[in-house]
């Protein structure tokens, strides 16, 4: 019986590894991997291998077909004819009890063994080394019968339902066999057991690799080093890896890399066993010629001749192995597959580093670097990182660590979280063990990662910043390697490096994210709080004043991580909650910090009362205390000083974030529950009183007084101020204080003599008055005359407010409408609902004098042009956000008077037009107001929708007059409006059906509302208008587009329209709406979509992505877009000259890596059609004309879906475009490969 054989035709390639083992062949036909063709000079190394593949490499990848090794298998078959026992008739085995191998007696020689073994396999049950002993056991009894089961295993694990039978072992290559299994193999679904979801393939690939781990494991001492069984194999699995199918080629790659891992740990384990017998022959012989035993040394070169021919054997399977499948596969078009290929080379070199951790192995990690799948890159970082976690690798790694260097650096910046991760992991095990490799520049390129908004990327970030910094200077180990208590004097280092790399940096204004990220590695000092506070209380300290603030953010940002041990605002985590070890710690800390800065708070307060920077964040302390210790350690007499200080405070500041920390740190205290609680509220009843008995005394002197005085003013203001803040934490009702302000704020009203800095808070104050008052009648039962007199009051605060929004200070105007765009939504019809129907009366709507007043603030305080943003940190671009943020506050508070039905939905007409102007600025609380009114009132949202363009469009006729209005650039941003519009409607043709037909009509008649002046070429002046309709024409269904036309022929008649000289603004919207557009439904230029299987090739996509960002693209609506590329292996053919034409371009940022990187014959890029597809290339090869229209087998499946995608994402509002890298916004880029190989 013969051996699987290949197809005769042997790849006619210059490579000197065009077939992994006929280099190792010797012209007698012997085996030739001697020792002298070991397994590290089977790839050439050096500098150049680093660069680029070497000559016989590229070629070998460029021949990528068909080898099977059937010449060289003929040769080994001549060699080991001897060990293979003489055919016999298969005799039926005994099975044992409960044995997974059940053959029948009567079945037939032709037929195939029954393949059980994938069904134990799939199973998992059994225990995997008794199932290979039994496979053993069989194959024992008959070799022929044992191999076809084990080859069929193979084939079932790729999903395929063809079997390899007797007769085809006997007659047919290995070519002819697997193209038969494919064009056996089920088309009906892309899934195979590898990939296959559900419950009963989720531990196949697992076990799939647990058995050939165990197979190659039972057959190293016996089958192994028999030419049959492993030589064809590794044959069959060569040749499924070359396939064009999928599942062939990713089952047997990864049985093939796992086989390959199996033998590398056996020859490790002869390694070991030929050094032992070594030093047994040199121990032997060394010894005095009267007490050596001769037959001991024979025995011993006997053992070291046997140890040599089956490392000369397993080293040539490898070769085999690598050189006909990893060579070829790490590039595999599919990135499952060159994951595969990695992770496996990186634990090769890990475990037999003396043979694979060389140069010539570790350039594919270093090119596949570049790989532009996440996965495929996570693989190379974690296979680097267990090479460069060994000191002693590290010697070996100085050329590769040279030559991808960069690109390791470069990758902290990747746009996965993940993968950026892994890559500043790997460089923290470079600057542990390679020292002097990262220079500065490299590492000033990490620093700034410490304040990335992902929490993963910015821990791993501080660890870095950690050991390059911190770990030199503070950290000190006993000789046992644990850490000693570290002392005083290293906590302070600790903390003034930490200071000057905060300061000095200028990376980021806020402290508490760098502290956040060293969390992890350094909690331990940051919890400090003894060495931070004796830094900050130090009389002879040389702090300046920028480092004090620092370090005060400092121990603030710390004691707050440690009190609620979550990250700062703005800052993902992707954990749920804390475990109970770390909640524990988190309440032993928060005891331990309340204990210590207790007695210190009052201090640092009287040390930094007079700074409001430094004083602010102190006050914020007692937000994280747990002030019971103020009762149970007996520490009331230092909660007399806090309050005191914070007296003192309060006096002296009238900046807000002060006085807000020192109202809300009264606030926390001010609980009945605490025993201290009358200590605190009388505390808070003196300072109100002094408070209140200097603004009665100021305000009446200001109210009598002809000439105001600038100190009297500003007093005044200031008391005000703290008046407000405090009104905000706490009920000031009983000390009165609404009235008098109301008075104030009357006479500034009428005679306009108030400065505007008394006016402002105390138009917050009357403000608080109101809310506090509702808070008292609507928790209780409230009488008739209460409600009536609180409404009166928010009535006439309404009045004043009104009168405030045509004052001239803006900073007036602004705090005016939002107060009354607050009391109004309060005072809404939304007040009554949950039963509370008894405060119907204090509801209140605006008139329509109020609510035009609010539309007309809008458009002259919040749509104004904006100015440009300088790319620096300038002053004037810090104030330009703020006001930006202040507008869209204003903004807001409008659109919500709209949703809640305060204002009527017509008012958001003066909002919606605004819509594409002011996208960039407003976009998202636009879109958010649309969507929210469509799900209020559809009908009625299209109507405000239609009249928003009857607004724009009247207000540019009124401008430009209606000649030529249709060619101004302004009348192009009204199609762009109404294009968005027309995109917020969705792809429901149907259910949007009878809303669009109405937006037609009613834009039809007032496109033709007023006649034409009189003249041969007059039009009517709004007819431009049905241009702006024709952007709306792709929502309707075909139906409703005759229905349309119909409708517009019969609102035509009345005019005059001059014979042979057609409108064009009729002619555009009657193509818009003709039976030619049917076809393109479902696009919103009226394009038809192709019925051919269009893909665009990745980097194609990628490069328009660069060039215009989402929302351009979603704008660019007139322009069609190229016809792409697609990418496939189905058909083998040489490089055509566009896909040339693209790596030269693709390949212009990442040279050093596509320049070294040939096409395989797998990843050709073409452009087929279905009749190409079905048209064989090769009309005398049986069957492939069926095997290439099998096209759910082939790489192009995943293309059709991003096909059906993009076509999906058509309907999508511009916004929903967001490409992958949009989540990382803050500090991480692109890290795809610009080549079409991956």
């Amino acid at each position: 019986m013969s051996t699987l054989r290949s197809s005769s035709r042997l790849r006619s390639s210059p490579s000197s590894v065009s077939s992994p083992l006929q280099g190792a062949m010797g012209d007698d036909g012997q085996r030739g991997l001697s020792a002298s063709s070991s397994l590290p000079a089977s790839v050439p190394c050096g500098d150049r291998d680093l660069d680029q593949p070497s000559e016989g490499d590229s070629d070998s990848l460029s021949a990528d077909e068909g080898s099977d090794f059937e010449d060289t298998l003929r040769a080994n078959k001549k060699k080991r004819a001897a060990k293979r026992p003489l055919k016999t008739t298969p005799v039926a085995k005994h099975p044992k009890k409960g044995s997974r191998m059940v053959r029948g007696h009567s079945q037939k020689e032709s037929e195939p063994l029954a393949n059980d073994l994938f069904d134990a396999v799939k199973a998992a049950k059994s225990d995997m080394q008794s199932l290979v002993d039994e496979w053993l056991e069989s194959y024992k009894q008959d070799q022929d019968a044992g191999f076809l089961e084990l080859i069929n295993f193979v084939i079932r694990s790729c999903g395929c339902k063809g079997t390899v039978t007797r007769e085809m072992f006997k007659k047919m290559s290995n070519s002819e066999i697997i193209q038969h299994l494919t064009e056996q193999f089920n088309e009906d679904s892309g899934d195979y057991p590898l990939i296959a979801s559900g419950p009963s393939w989720k531990k196949f690939p697992g076990s799939f690799c647990e058995f050939v781990r165990t197979l190659v494991f039972q057959c190293q001492y016996s089958l192994l080093y028999d030419g049959f069984p492993m030589d064809n194999l590794i044959s069959l699995l060569t040749g499924l890896s070359d396939s064009q199918v999928r599942a062939f080629r990713h089952t047997s790659t990864l049985a093939a890399m796992k086989l390959m891992t199996s033998l590398v740990r056996v020859a490790l384990q002869l390694s070991l066993h030929k050094d032992n017998n070594q030093r047994q022959y040199e121990a032997e012989r060394n010894k005095e010629p009267g007490q050596r035993a001769p037959e001991r040394l024979e025995s011993l070169l006997e053992k070291r001749k046997e140890l040599q021919e089956h490392q000369e054997e397993i080293e040539g399977m490898m070769n085999a192995l690598f050189r006909g499948v990893f060579v070829h596969r790490y590039r595999d078009v599919l990135p499952e597959i060159r994951a595969i290929c990695i992770e496996e080379i990186g634990s090769w070199m890990q475990s037999y580093s003396t043979s694979f951790l060389t140069d010539s192995y570790l350039k594919y990690i270093g090119w596949t670097l570049h790989d532009k799948h996440r996965e495929v890159r996570l693989k190379c970082l974690k296979a680097l990182q267990g090479l460069y976690s060994n000191r002693d690798f590290t010697a070996r790694l100085e050329l590769f660590t040279n030559r991808f260097k960069d690109r390791m650096v470069s990758m902290v910046m990747d746009r996965e979280y993940d993968v950026a991760v892994e890559a500043v992991r790997l460089l923290t095990l470079i600057l542990k063990n390679m020292e002097g490799v990262l220079t500065d520049a490299d590492c000033e390129s990490i620093y700034p990662v410490v304040y990335a908004s992902n929490r993963a990327l910015a821990s791993t970030a501080g660890e870095f910043l950690y050991w390059k910094l911190f770990y030199p200077e503070c950290e000190t180990r006993t000789p046992g390697g644990r850490q000693q208590r570290r002392s005083p004097r290293a906590q302070r280092t600790f903390f003034h490096l930490l200071l000057s790399f905060f300061v000095e940096s200028e990376l980021h204004d806020h402290a508490a994210y760098l502290i956040d990220s060293l969390w992890d590695c350094a909690g331990y000092q940051l919890k400090d709080w003894e060495s931070l506070t004796s830094l900050l209380l130090e009389k002879d300290q040389n702090l300046g004043d920028v480092q004090e603030s620092t370090l005060i953010e400092i121990l603030v940002s710390s004691v707050r991580q440690a009190s609620e041990g979550h990250p700062p605002v703005g800052r993902v985590t992707g954990r749920k909650g804390l475990t109970s070890k770390e909640r524990k710690i988190q309440a032993d800390d928060k005891v331990k910090l309340t204990e210590h800065l207790i007695p210190l708070l009052p201090p640092l307060l009287a040390k930094f009362s007079a700074d409001a920077e430094k004083v602010a964040p102190l006050l914020q302390l007692l937000d994280y205390f747990d002030l019971n210790i103020y009762c149970t350690r007996r520490l009331e007499k230092h909660l007399e000083l806090f309050l005191q200080q914070l007296q003192e405070v309060v006096v002296k500041h009238a900046e807000p974030a002060v006085l807000e920390a020192g109202a809300h740190a009264l606030y926390m205290l001010c609980n009945p529950e605490f025993t201290f609680f009358s200590r605190v509220d009388f505390a808070r009843s003196q300072l109100l009183d002094l408070l209140t008995d200097r603004f009665q005394q100021e305000l009446e002197e200001l109210l009598q007084s002809s000439f105001l005085d600038e100190d009297e003013v500003y007093s005044l203001a200031a008391t005000l101020k703290r008046l407000s803040a405090f009104y905000n934490a706490h009920d000031l009702t009983r000390w009165e204080l609404s009235e008098p302000c109301s008075r104030l704020l009357r006479k500034a009203v009428d005679t306009g003599e108030i400065p505007h800095q008394v006016i402002l808070p105390a138009l917050t104050l009357v403000y608080f008055s109101i809310l506090w008052t509702l808070t008292h009648l609507s928790g209780s039962g409230a009488s008739q005359t209460q409600l009536l007199s609180l409404k009166g009051r928010m009535v006439a605060f309404c009045e004043l407010c009104q009168s405030c929004l045509s004052d001239v200070v803006p900073e007036i105007q602004e705090q005016a409408f939002i107060l009354l765009s607050d009391l109004l939504l309060i005072f809404s019809p939304q007040m009554i609902v949950g039963g509370r129907d008894f405060l119907r009366p204090l509801v209140f709507l605006p008139e329509a004098s109020l609510q035009s007043e609010l539309a007309s603030f809008l458009m002259d305080h919040v749509f104004q042009q904006p100015g440009e943003l300088g790319r620096g940190g300038s002053q004037e671009d810090h104030l330009q956000i703020e006001q930006l943020h202040q507008r869209r506050r204003l903004l807001a508070g409008f659109c919500k008077l709209v949703l809640y039905g305060v204002l009527e939905m017509e008012a958001a007409s003066d909002v919606f037009k605004h819509y594409n102007k002011f996208h960039s600025d407003y976009g998202d609380i636009i879109k958010e107001t649309l969507t929210r009114a469509r799900q209020i009132d559809r009908r009625h949202c299209s109507q405000v929708l239609l009249l928003s363009l009857k607004q724009v469009y009247t207000e540019l006729l009124q401008e430009q007059g209606p000649q030529g209005l249709n060619e101004l650039p302004a009348f192009a941003e009204m199609r762009d409006l109404a294009r968005r519009f027309a995109l917020s409607f969705g792809p429901h043709q149907l259910q949007n059906r009878d809303l669009v037909v109405m937006l037609h009509k009613e834009g039809i008649k007032f496109s033709l509302s007023e006649l034409p002046p009189a003249g041969p070429s007059g039009q009517p002046p709004n007819v431009a208008f049905l241009e702006l309709l024709s952007e709306f024409s792709p929502r309707l269904i075909h139906q409703d587009k005759q229905l349309l036309l119909s409708y517009l022929e019969k609102c035509l008649q009345p005019v005059s329209q001059a014979p042979g000289y057609p409108w064009g603004p009729v002619t555009t919207y009657c193509h818009s709406l003709s039976p030619v557009e049917s076809t393109a439904e479902a696009s919103p230029q009226g394009y038809p979509h192709s019925k051919k299987r269009r893909i665009e090739g990745p980097s194609r996509r990628r490069h328009k992505e660069d060039v215009s960002s989402p929302q351009e693209e979603s704008l660019q609506l007139s322009s069609i877009p190229p016809t792409p590329t697609l990418t496939s292996t189905a058909v083998r053919r040489r490089q055509p000259l566009g896909g040339m034409e693209e790596m030269e371009e693709d390949g212009s940022s990442e040279s050093e890596f596509t320049h070294s990187q040939p096409l395989s014959g797998t990843q050709t890029s073409t452009f087929l059609s279905p009749q190409h597809l079905q048209t064989p290339l090769n009309p005398s090869g049986p069957g492939l004309g069926k095997q290439l229209t099998r096209l759910s087998l082939m790489e192009e499946d995943e293309e059709e879906l991003e096909i059906q995608n993009e076509s999906d994402e058509e309907w999508k509002d511009p916004e929903e475009h967001s490409s992958p890298s949009e989540p990382g916004l803050d500090l991480l880029d692109s890290a795809e490969l610009n080549t079409e190989d991956f």
